[in-house]
């Protein structure tokens, strides 16, 4: 009996080893992710320049293709704001087709929040950001695009 347990006593360590290995790695690549810093996309060059009407009519034309061409890119774009949406920590801007309510929304960097809570309804404005992309909602009925980290062109 003592023969068999020295046997399986070294795989039993092995695969222990490899385990805890595993999730050493495993916590330190979550790790990396979460705390990941971006660079200030007001220093970043932008992609292209893009109307805000012209994008969501490219979105609600063919959002798939839309999506290849604009996902995780820096784009600039220009229009009026329909609404800004103020929270405790985040300021949204929303740019709207009233036509077909699809819509686009900003979320600012934390760096550029206080000057996006100084636009107004109405207002035309540059903002640049990272495009996340943009989803057909069955509910809404409307095409919605979303932008991440985003600044006022200047």
């Amino acid at each position: 009996m003592s023969v068999t347990k020295k046997k399986l006593n070294p795989w039993f360590k092995r695969v222990l080893f490899g385990i805890v290995l595993f999730a050493v790695l495993g916590a330190g690549a979550i790790w990396y992710i979460f705390n990941e810093k971006f660079s200030d996309t007001s220093g970043v060059n932008a992609d292209l320049t893009i109307s805000a009407m012209d994008l969501i009519h490219e979105f609600e034309k063919n959002d798939s293709l839309a999506n290849k061409k604009y996902g995780e890119k820096i784009i600039v774009v220009n229009g009026m704001v329909s609404e800004v949406e103020g929270a405790d920590t985040t300021v949204n801007l929303k740019m709207a087709d009233t036509s077909t309510g699809s819509y686009i929304i900003f979320a600012f960097q934390p760096q550029h929040r206080e000057e996006a809570k100084g636009i107004k309804q109405g207002q035309e404005v540059s903002v640049k950001g990272s495009c996340s992309g943009g989803a057909f909602s069955q509910i809404l009925g409307t095409e919605f695009i979303t932008f991440k980290r985003c600044a006022l062109n200047k």
